[in-house]
Protein backbone atom coordinates (compact mmCIF):
# COMPACT_ATOMS: atom_id res chain seq x y z
CA UNK A 1 0.00 0.00 0.00
CA UNK A 2 2.85 2.35 0.86
CA UNK A 3 4.45 1.52 -2.50
CA UNK A 4 1.27 2.60 -4.36
CA UNK A 5 1.14 5.90 -2.45
CA UNK A 6 4.80 6.51 -3.30
CA UNK A 7 4.21 5.83 -7.00
CA UNK A 8 1.11 8.03 -6.99
CA UNK A 9 3.03 10.85 -5.35
CA UNK A 10 5.79 10.59 -7.94
CA UNK A 11 3.25 10.68 -10.78
CA UNK A 12 1.58 13.79 -9.37
CA UNK A 13 4.95 15.42 -8.91
CA UNK A 14 5.89 14.56 -12.50
CA UNK A 15 2.72 16.07 -14.00
CA UNK A 16 2.94 19.17 -11.83
CA UNK A 17 6.56 19.63 -12.95
CA UNK A 18 5.48 19.22 -16.60
CA UNK A 19 2.75 21.84 -16.08
CA UNK A 20 5.30 24.17 -14.46
CA UNK A 21 7.74 23.85 -17.36
CA UNK A 22 4.92 24.21 -19.89
CA UNK A 23 3.80 27.45 -18.21
CA UNK A 24 7.33 28.86 -18.37
CA UNK A 25 7.59 27.82 -22.04
CA UNK A 26 4.23 29.40 -22.81
CA UNK A 27 5.22 32.69 -21.18
CA UNK A 28 8.50 32.76 -23.13
CA UNK A 29 6.71 31.85 -26.39
CA UNK A 30 4.07 34.55 -25.99
CA UNK A 31 6.75 37.15 -25.17
CA UNK A 32 8.88 36.14 -28.17
CA UNK A 33 5.90 36.23 -30.55
CA UNK A 34 4.87 39.66 -29.29
CA UNK A 35 8.36 41.16 -29.64
CA UNK A 36 9.78 39.36 -32.66
CA UNK A 37 6.70 39.00 -34.87
CA UNK A 38 5.71 42.64 -34.72
CA UNK A 39 5.57 44.38 -38.10
CA UNK A 40 5.71 47.98 -39.30
CA UNK A 41 2.72 49.20 -41.28
CA UNK A 42 3.75 52.04 -43.60
CA UNK A 43 1.50 54.59 -45.21
CA UNK A 44 2.00 56.16 -48.63
CA UNK A 45 4.37 59.12 -48.76
CA UNK A 46 3.98 62.02 -51.20
CA UNK A 47 6.36 64.55 -52.70
CA UNK A 48 5.97 67.51 -55.07
CA UNK A 49 8.58 68.82 -57.52
CA UNK A 50 8.12 71.98 -59.55
CA UNK A 51 10.23 71.73 -62.72
CA UNK A 52 10.82 75.31 -63.85
CA UNK A 53 12.39 75.05 -67.28
CA UNK A 54 13.31 77.75 -69.74
CA UNK A 55 10.00 77.48 -71.62
CA UNK A 56 7.51 76.70 -68.83
CA UNK A 57 7.01 75.19 -65.39
CA UNK A 58 5.45 71.80 -64.67
CA UNK A 59 4.30 70.62 -61.22
CA UNK A 60 4.78 66.89 -60.58
CA UNK A 61 3.19 64.91 -57.74
CA UNK A 62 4.88 61.64 -56.75
CA UNK A 63 4.10 58.93 -54.22
CA UNK A 64 5.96 55.97 -52.74
CA UNK A 65 5.39 53.33 -50.06
CA UNK A 66 6.93 54.32 -46.75
CA UNK A 67 8.78 50.99 -46.64
CA UNK A 68 11.85 51.83 -48.72
CA UNK A 69 14.16 49.49 -50.62
CA UNK A 70 17.70 49.94 -49.27
CA UNK A 71 16.83 53.47 -48.10
CA UNK A 72 15.44 54.62 -51.47
CA UNK A 73 11.73 55.04 -52.16
CA UNK A 74 9.96 53.16 -54.96
CA UNK A 75 8.50 56.32 -56.50
CA UNK A 76 5.71 56.67 -59.07
CA UNK A 77 4.08 59.70 -60.69
CA UNK A 78 0.53 60.48 -59.58
CA UNK A 79 -0.10 63.38 -61.96
CA UNK A 80 1.48 66.49 -63.43
CA UNK A 81 0.17 69.95 -64.22
CA UNK A 82 1.69 72.28 -66.82
CA UNK A 83 1.73 75.92 -65.75
CA UNK A 84 0.52 77.96 -68.72
CA UNK A 85 2.65 80.84 -69.95
CA UNK A 86 6.39 81.31 -70.15
CA UNK A 87 9.22 80.08 -67.95
CA UNK A 88 9.94 81.78 -64.62
CA UNK A 89 13.02 83.48 -66.12
CA UNK A 90 10.56 85.88 -67.80
CA UNK A 91 9.22 87.07 -64.43
CA UNK A 92 9.87 90.49 -62.87
CA UNK A 93 9.75 92.27 -66.24
CA UNK A 94 6.07 92.79 -67.02
CA UNK A 95 3.58 93.07 -64.16
CA UNK A 96 0.64 91.93 -66.30
CA UNK A 97 2.51 88.80 -67.46
CA UNK A 98 3.51 88.05 -63.86
CA UNK A 99 -0.14 88.31 -62.78
CA UNK A 100 -1.16 85.73 -65.40
CA UNK A 101 1.71 83.44 -64.41
CA UNK A 102 0.81 83.53 -60.71
CA UNK A 103 -2.80 82.72 -61.63
CA UNK A 104 -1.59 79.73 -63.66
CA UNK A 105 0.59 78.56 -60.75
CA UNK A 106 -2.41 78.74 -58.42
CA UNK A 107 -4.49 76.59 -60.78
CA UNK A 108 -1.84 73.86 -60.83
CA UNK A 109 -1.17 73.96 -57.10
CA UNK A 110 -4.91 73.69 -56.41
CA UNK A 111 -5.15 70.64 -58.69
CA UNK A 112 -2.14 68.99 -57.06
CA UNK A 113 -3.38 69.76 -53.54
CA UNK A 114 -6.62 67.92 -54.25
CA UNK A 115 -4.65 64.72 -54.98
CA UNK A 116 -2.86 64.64 -51.61
CA UNK A 117 -4.80 63.31 -48.58
CA UNK A 118 -5.48 66.14 -46.13
CA UNK A 119 -3.69 64.37 -43.27
CA UNK A 120 -0.56 64.03 -45.42
CA UNK A 121 -0.22 67.58 -46.72
CA UNK A 122 1.79 69.06 -43.86
CA UNK A 123 4.32 66.21 -44.18
CA UNK A 124 4.52 66.29 -48.00
CA UNK A 125 7.82 67.87 -49.09
CA UNK A 126 7.67 70.52 -51.80
CA UNK A 127 10.69 71.38 -53.96
CA UNK A 128 11.24 73.75 -56.88
CA UNK A 129 14.13 73.25 -59.24
CA UNK A 130 14.90 75.83 -61.93
CA UNK A 131 17.06 74.82 -64.87
CA UNK A 132 18.88 76.41 -67.81
CA UNK A 133 16.60 79.41 -68.29
CA UNK A 134 17.35 80.56 -64.76
CA UNK A 135 21.01 79.60 -65.05
CA UNK A 136 21.23 82.02 -67.96
CA UNK A 137 19.31 84.75 -66.11
CA UNK A 138 21.56 84.28 -63.09
CA UNK A 139 24.56 85.00 -65.33
CA UNK A 140 22.93 87.99 -67.05
CA UNK A 141 21.10 89.61 -64.15
CA UNK A 142 21.73 88.05 -60.75
CA UNK A 143 19.57 90.59 -58.93
CA UNK A 144 16.48 89.77 -60.99
CA UNK A 145 17.26 86.06 -60.71
CA UNK A 146 17.41 86.34 -56.91
CA UNK A 147 14.13 88.30 -56.86
CA UNK A 148 12.37 85.63 -58.93
CA UNK A 149 13.57 82.81 -56.66
CA UNK A 150 12.66 84.79 -53.52
CA UNK A 151 9.12 85.48 -54.74
CA UNK A 152 8.65 81.79 -55.58
CA UNK A 153 9.90 80.78 -52.14
CA UNK A 154 7.40 83.11 -50.47
CA UNK A 155 4.56 81.75 -52.59
CA UNK A 156 5.44 78.08 -52.07
CA UNK A 157 5.82 78.60 -48.31
CA UNK A 158 2.17 79.68 -48.26
CA UNK A 159 1.06 76.31 -49.66
CA UNK A 160 -0.27 73.58 -47.30
CA UNK A 161 2.85 71.48 -47.75
CA UNK A 162 6.27 71.09 -46.13
CA UNK A 163 8.22 73.51 -48.33
CA UNK A 164 11.88 72.52 -48.62
CA UNK A 165 13.65 74.76 -51.12
CA UNK A 166 13.51 76.62 -54.42
CA UNK A 167 16.87 76.56 -56.12
CA UNK A 168 18.63 76.69 -59.47
CA UNK A 169 19.98 73.25 -60.39
CA UNK A 170 23.41 72.92 -61.88
CA UNK A 171 23.65 71.42 -65.35
CA UNK A 172 25.33 68.35 -63.89
CA UNK A 173 22.50 67.80 -61.43
CA UNK A 174 19.93 68.11 -64.21
CA UNK A 175 21.81 65.56 -66.32
CA UNK A 176 22.34 63.11 -63.46
CA UNK A 177 18.72 63.20 -62.27
CA UNK A 178 17.55 62.67 -65.87
CA UNK A 179 19.75 59.55 -66.04
CA UNK A 180 18.27 58.30 -62.77
CA UNK A 181 14.73 58.83 -64.10
CA UNK A 182 15.35 56.90 -67.33
CA UNK A 183 16.93 53.90 -65.64
CA UNK A 184 14.42 53.77 -62.83
CA UNK A 185 11.47 53.71 -65.23
CA UNK A 186 13.14 51.04 -67.35
CA UNK A 187 13.59 48.80 -64.30
CA UNK A 188 17.38 48.85 -64.35
CA UNK A 189 17.63 49.53 -60.60
CA UNK A 190 14.80 47.32 -59.28
CA UNK A 191 12.46 44.60 -60.49
CA UNK A 192 9.44 43.10 -58.74
CA UNK A 193 9.48 39.40 -57.84
CA UNK A 194 6.58 36.94 -57.71
CA UNK A 195 6.50 37.52 -53.95
CA UNK A 196 5.81 41.24 -54.46
CA UNK A 197 9.27 42.29 -53.26
CA UNK A 198 11.96 44.21 -55.12
CA UNK A 199 15.42 42.99 -56.09
CA UNK A 200 18.22 44.22 -58.30
CA UNK A 201 17.79 42.76 -61.81
CA UNK A 202 20.35 40.08 -62.61
CA UNK A 203 22.80 41.33 -65.25
CA UNK A 204 20.95 44.62 -65.67
CA UNK A 205 22.78 47.37 -67.53
CA UNK A 206 21.96 51.03 -67.30
CA UNK A 207 20.89 53.21 -70.22
CA UNK A 208 22.41 56.55 -71.22
CA UNK A 209 20.28 59.69 -71.01
CA UNK A 210 20.11 62.60 -73.48
CA UNK A 211 17.90 65.60 -72.71
CA UNK A 212 17.35 68.53 -75.10
CA UNK A 213 15.67 71.45 -73.40
CA UNK A 214 15.04 75.00 -74.53
CA UNK A 215 18.26 76.54 -73.21
CA UNK A 216 20.58 73.57 -72.56
CA UNK A 217 21.23 69.95 -73.43
CA UNK A 218 22.50 67.19 -71.13
CA UNK A 219 24.33 63.92 -71.75
CA UNK A 220 24.75 61.26 -69.03
CA UNK A 221 25.79 57.60 -69.08
CA UNK A 222 27.42 55.07 -66.76
CA UNK A 223 31.17 54.50 -67.11
CA UNK A 224 33.81 52.34 -65.45
CA UNK A 225 34.38 53.11 -61.81
CA UNK A 226 38.04 54.05 -62.24
CA UNK A 227 37.27 57.07 -64.47
CA UNK A 228 37.49 60.27 -62.46
CA UNK A 229 37.12 63.99 -63.15
CA UNK A 230 34.80 66.95 -62.76
CA UNK A 231 32.23 65.40 -65.12
CA UNK A 232 32.13 62.05 -63.29
CA UNK A 233 29.64 61.80 -60.44
CA UNK A 234 29.22 58.90 -57.99
CA UNK A 235 25.64 58.03 -57.10
CA UNK A 236 24.22 55.39 -54.74
CA UNK A 237 20.75 53.99 -55.33
CA UNK A 238 19.03 50.98 -53.73
CA UNK A 239 22.27 49.95 -52.05
CA UNK A 240 24.44 49.98 -55.21
CA UNK A 241 27.05 52.44 -56.47
CA UNK A 242 27.28 53.87 -59.99
CA UNK A 243 29.84 56.12 -61.69
CA UNK A 244 28.08 58.45 -64.13
CA UNK A 245 29.62 60.75 -66.73
CA UNK A 246 27.40 63.80 -67.12
CA UNK A 247 27.85 67.13 -68.87
CA UNK A 248 25.45 69.98 -69.58
CA UNK A 249 25.89 72.49 -72.42
CA UNK A 250 24.35 75.87 -71.66
CA UNK A 251 23.08 77.79 -74.73
CA UNK A 252 22.80 74.51 -76.67
CA UNK A 253 19.11 73.90 -76.05
CA UNK A 254 16.76 73.87 -79.04
CA UNK A 255 15.42 77.41 -78.58
CA UNK A 256 18.75 79.08 -77.87
CA UNK A 257 20.44 77.22 -80.76
CA UNK A 258 17.63 78.45 -83.02
CA UNK A 259 18.27 82.07 -82.01
CA UNK A 260 21.98 81.70 -82.78
CA UNK A 261 21.19 80.26 -86.22
CA UNK A 262 18.86 83.18 -86.99
CA UNK A 263 21.58 85.58 -85.85
CA UNK A 264 24.04 84.02 -88.32
CA UNK A 265 21.48 84.15 -91.14
CA UNK A 266 20.79 87.84 -90.42
CA UNK A 267 24.48 88.72 -90.47
CA UNK A 268 25.01 86.86 -93.76
CA UNK A 269 22.02 88.45 -95.52
CA UNK A 270 22.57 91.42 -97.87
CA UNK A 271 19.02 92.63 -97.22
CA UNK A 272 18.02 92.71 -93.51
CA UNK A 273 14.37 93.38 -94.39
CA UNK A 274 13.98 90.33 -96.65
CA UNK A 275 16.12 87.41 -95.44
CA UNK A 276 16.25 84.06 -97.21
CA UNK A 277 16.39 81.30 -94.63
CA UNK A 278 17.92 77.99 -95.83
CA UNK A 279 16.51 76.24 -92.71
CA UNK A 280 12.87 77.12 -93.52
CA UNK A 281 10.80 75.10 -95.96
CA UNK A 282 9.30 76.86 -98.96
CA UNK A 283 6.09 78.63 -98.02
CA UNK A 284 7.21 79.49 -94.48
CA UNK A 285 7.52 83.26 -94.00
CA UNK A 286 7.74 84.96 -90.62
CA UNK A 287 8.58 88.36 -89.18
CA UNK A 288 10.24 88.58 -85.76
CA UNK A 289 11.52 91.42 -83.61
CA UNK A 290 15.19 91.72 -82.75
CA UNK A 291 14.28 91.53 -79.06
CA UNK A 292 13.10 87.92 -79.47
CA UNK A 293 16.48 86.87 -80.92
CA UNK A 294 18.88 88.91 -78.81
CA UNK A 295 17.16 88.49 -75.45
CA UNK A 296 19.73 86.18 -73.83
CA UNK A 297 23.45 85.83 -73.28
CA UNK A 298 23.57 83.07 -75.90
CA UNK A 299 23.31 85.51 -78.81
CA UNK A 300 25.73 88.41 -79.12
CA UNK A 301 23.91 91.73 -79.40
CA UNK A 302 24.87 93.50 -82.65
CA UNK A 303 26.12 97.07 -82.87
CA UNK A 304 23.41 99.75 -82.90
CA UNK A 305 20.95 97.23 -81.49
CA UNK A 306 17.31 98.27 -81.60
CA UNK A 307 14.97 95.73 -79.91
CA UNK A 308 12.08 96.89 -82.11
CA UNK A 309 13.84 96.19 -85.41
CA UNK A 310 11.87 93.63 -87.42
CA UNK A 311 13.38 90.85 -89.54
CA UNK A 312 11.38 89.04 -92.20
CA UNK A 313 12.54 85.50 -92.96
CA UNK A 314 11.49 83.75 -96.16
CA UNK A 315 11.83 80.02 -96.65
CA UNK A 316 14.50 79.13 -99.23
CA UNK A 317 15.39 75.53 -98.33
CA UNK A 318 18.99 74.40 -98.77
CA UNK A 319 19.89 71.48 -96.49
CA UNK A 320 23.65 71.70 -97.13
CA UNK A 321 23.74 75.40 -96.30
CA UNK A 322 21.54 74.83 -93.22
CA UNK A 323 23.85 72.02 -92.05
CA UNK A 324 26.87 74.34 -92.48
CA UNK A 325 25.16 77.05 -90.43
CA UNK A 326 24.39 74.57 -87.65
CA UNK A 327 27.99 73.34 -87.57
CA UNK A 328 29.22 76.90 -86.92
CA UNK A 329 27.64 76.68 -83.44
CA UNK A 330 30.23 74.06 -82.44
CA UNK A 331 34.00 73.99 -82.08
CA UNK A 332 35.15 70.52 -83.12
CA UNK A 333 38.87 71.32 -83.31
CA UNK A 334 39.86 72.46 -79.83
CA UNK A 335 40.58 69.41 -77.63
CA UNK A 336 43.31 68.95 -75.05
CA UNK A 337 42.00 65.59 -73.73
CA UNK A 338 42.21 62.12 -75.25
CA UNK A 339 38.74 62.56 -76.76
CA UNK A 340 36.25 65.43 -76.81
CA UNK A 341 32.67 66.13 -77.83
CA UNK A 342 32.91 69.82 -78.82
CA UNK A 343 34.13 73.11 -77.38
CA UNK A 344 37.05 71.26 -75.78
CA UNK A 345 34.83 69.19 -73.44
CA UNK A 346 36.37 65.81 -72.57
CA UNK A 347 34.02 62.86 -73.15
CA UNK A 348 34.54 59.09 -73.03
CA UNK A 349 33.18 57.08 -75.99
CA UNK A 350 29.42 56.51 -75.95
CA UNK A 351 28.44 52.91 -75.27
CA UNK A 352 25.32 50.85 -74.74
CA UNK A 353 21.71 51.96 -75.16
CA UNK A 354 20.54 55.58 -74.92
CA UNK A 355 17.21 57.26 -74.34
CA UNK A 356 16.80 60.65 -76.09
CA UNK A 357 13.84 62.68 -74.86
CA UNK A 358 12.30 66.17 -74.61
CA UNK A 359 13.46 68.17 -77.68
CA UNK A 360 15.16 65.10 -79.15
CA UNK A 361 11.86 63.22 -79.15
CA UNK A 362 9.77 66.08 -80.57
CA UNK A 363 12.26 66.59 -83.40
CA UNK A 364 12.37 62.89 -84.30
CA UNK A 365 8.59 62.73 -83.98
CA UNK A 366 8.21 65.59 -86.48
CA UNK A 367 10.18 63.41 -88.92
CA UNK A 368 7.96 60.44 -87.94
CA UNK A 369 11.07 58.65 -86.66
CA UNK A 370 10.37 58.29 -82.94
CA UNK A 371 11.71 55.14 -81.32
CA UNK A 372 14.85 53.67 -82.92
CA UNK A 373 16.00 54.17 -86.49
CA UNK A 374 19.04 53.95 -88.77
CA UNK A 375 21.44 56.89 -89.01
CA UNK A 376 21.21 57.03 -92.82
CA UNK A 377 17.41 56.95 -92.64
CA UNK A 378 17.37 59.85 -90.17
CA UNK A 379 19.69 61.88 -92.42
CA UNK A 380 17.76 61.21 -95.63
CA UNK A 381 14.39 61.81 -93.93
CA UNK A 382 15.43 65.18 -92.54
CA UNK A 383 16.66 66.27 -95.98
CA UNK A 384 13.34 65.28 -97.53
CA UNK A 385 11.49 67.00 -94.68
CA UNK A 386 13.41 70.26 -95.18
CA UNK A 387 12.52 70.32 -98.88
CA UNK A 388 8.80 69.60 -98.40
CA UNK A 389 6.55 72.57 -99.12
CA UNK A 390 4.69 74.08 -96.18
CA UNK A 391 1.30 73.28 -97.73
CA UNK A 392 2.15 69.60 -97.98
CA UNK A 393 3.65 69.57 -94.46
CA UNK A 394 0.45 71.01 -93.01
CA UNK A 395 -1.44 68.08 -94.57
CA UNK A 396 1.09 65.46 -93.45
CA UNK A 397 1.45 66.80 -89.91
CA UNK A 398 -1.83 68.50 -88.94
CA UNK A 399 -1.09 67.61 -85.29
CA UNK A 400 1.85 70.05 -85.11
CA UNK A 401 1.07 73.77 -84.94
CA UNK A 402 2.80 76.06 -87.44
CA UNK A 403 4.60 77.80 -84.57
CA UNK A 404 6.60 74.62 -83.93
CA UNK A 405 6.54 73.06 -87.40
CA UNK A 406 8.64 75.93 -88.78
CA UNK A 407 11.44 75.06 -86.32
CA UNK A 408 11.91 71.37 -87.04
CA UNK A 409 14.09 71.64 -90.16
CA UNK A 410 16.89 73.45 -88.34
CA UNK A 411 16.39 71.38 -85.17
CA UNK A 412 16.65 68.13 -87.17
CA UNK A 413 19.99 69.31 -88.56
CA UNK A 414 20.94 70.40 -85.06
CA UNK A 415 20.10 67.01 -83.49
CA UNK A 416 22.00 65.20 -86.25
CA UNK A 417 25.10 67.40 -85.86
CA UNK A 418 25.05 67.30 -82.05
CA UNK A 419 24.77 63.51 -81.89
CA UNK A 420 27.05 62.56 -84.79
CA UNK A 421 29.73 65.26 -84.82
CA UNK A 422 29.40 66.20 -81.16
CA UNK A 423 28.77 63.05 -79.13
CA UNK A 424 30.35 60.82 -81.83
CA UNK A 425 27.49 58.43 -82.55
CA UNK A 426 28.17 56.36 -85.68
CA UNK A 427 25.88 54.11 -87.78
CA UNK A 428 26.34 51.25 -85.28
CA UNK A 429 25.86 53.17 -82.04
CA UNK A 430 23.00 55.26 -83.51
CA UNK A 431 20.88 52.09 -83.65
CA UNK A 432 20.96 52.03 -79.85
CA UNK A 433 19.30 55.46 -79.50
CA UNK A 434 15.57 55.41 -78.69
CA UNK A 435 13.73 58.73 -79.15
CA UNK A 436 10.96 58.62 -76.54
CA UNK A 437 8.66 61.04 -74.74
CA UNK A 438 7.82 58.85 -71.75
CA UNK A 439 8.29 55.37 -70.31
CA UNK A 440 5.39 53.38 -68.82
CA UNK A 441 3.17 56.45 -68.94
CA UNK A 442 5.59 58.59 -66.92
CA UNK A 443 7.24 61.73 -68.31
CA UNK A 444 10.98 61.66 -68.88
CA UNK A 445 12.98 64.43 -67.24
CA UNK A 446 15.04 65.25 -64.17
CA UNK A 447 12.22 65.70 -61.63
CA UNK A 448 11.49 62.00 -60.94
CA UNK A 449 15.20 61.25 -60.48
CA UNK A 450 15.41 64.21 -58.11
CA UNK A 451 12.45 62.90 -56.08
CA UNK A 452 14.08 59.45 -55.89
CA UNK A 453 17.26 60.98 -54.51
CA UNK A 454 15.35 63.16 -52.07
CA UNK A 455 13.33 60.16 -50.82
CA UNK A 456 16.55 59.00 -49.13
CA UNK A 457 16.31 62.01 -46.84
CA UNK A 458 12.58 61.88 -46.09
CA UNK A 459 11.58 59.86 -43.00
CA UNK A 460 8.65 57.47 -43.34
CA UNK A 461 5.47 57.47 -41.28
CA UNK A 462 4.71 54.05 -39.84
CA UNK A 463 2.84 52.39 -37.01
CA UNK A 464 3.76 49.21 -35.22
CA UNK A 465 1.40 46.26 -35.70
CA UNK A 466 1.67 43.67 -32.89
CA UNK A 467 0.66 40.03 -33.50
CA UNK A 468 -1.55 40.16 -30.38
CA UNK A 469 -3.59 42.99 -28.94
CA UNK A 470 -2.42 44.37 -25.61
CA UNK A 471 -5.36 42.87 -23.63
CA UNK A 472 -4.82 39.43 -25.20
CA UNK A 473 -1.08 39.59 -24.57
CA UNK A 474 -1.60 40.64 -20.93
CA UNK A 475 -4.29 37.98 -20.43
CA UNK A 476 -2.07 35.17 -21.72
CA UNK A 477 0.85 36.30 -19.59
CA UNK A 478 -1.43 36.46 -16.53
CA UNK A 479 -2.92 33.01 -17.25
CA UNK A 480 0.40 31.22 -17.69
CA UNK A 481 1.95 33.11 -14.78
CA UNK A 482 -0.96 31.99 -12.56
CA UNK A 483 -0.51 28.39 -13.70
CA UNK A 484 3.19 28.63 -12.95
CA UNK A 485 2.49 29.98 -9.45
CA UNK A 486 -0.10 27.27 -8.78
CA UNK A 487 2.33 24.53 -9.85
CA UNK A 488 5.03 26.00 -7.61
CA UNK A 489 2.59 25.89 -4.67
CA UNK A 490 1.64 22.27 -5.43
CA UNK A 491 5.31 21.29 -5.74
CA UNK A 492 6.05 22.99 -2.42
CA UNK A 493 3.18 21.13 -0.68
CA UNK A 494 4.30 17.82 -2.14
CA UNK A 495 7.88 18.39 -1.05
CA UNK A 496 6.68 19.17 2.53
CA UNK A 497 4.58 15.98 2.64
CA UNK A 498 7.40 13.87 1.23
CA UNK A 499 10.01 15.20 3.66
CA UNK A 500 7.83 15.31 6.78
Amino acid sequence: MAAKRKVGSLCRTFWVAILFLASISAIITVAVIQTQWRVQEYSLEYGIVVDSGSSRSTVYLYKWPGEKQNETGVVSEVRNCKVSGEGISAMKVNAEKDKRMWAAFKVCMKNITGEVPAEKRKKTPLFLGATAGMRLLNEENKNRSDEVILSLKEYLKSQPFMFQDATILTGQEEGLYGWVTVNYLMGNFLEKTLWNSFIRPGGARTVGSMDLGGASTQLAFEVDGELKGEDYLPVRLYGYDYNVYTHSYLCYGKNEAGKQILDRIIKASPDPTYIQNPCFQEGFNTTVKASSIYNSACTQTPDNFDPNTEFTFVGKPDTDKCRELVRTLFDFTNCTAEACSFNGVQQPPVRGDFMAYAGFFFTANALQLSGSSELDLFNSTLREFCHTNKTILRVIRPDISEKYLITYCYSAHYVFTLLVDGYKFDPDTWKHIAFEREVKGTSLGWSLGYMLSMSNMIPSDSKEILPMSSPLFAGLIFLFSALMIITVVFLFIMLIRTCY
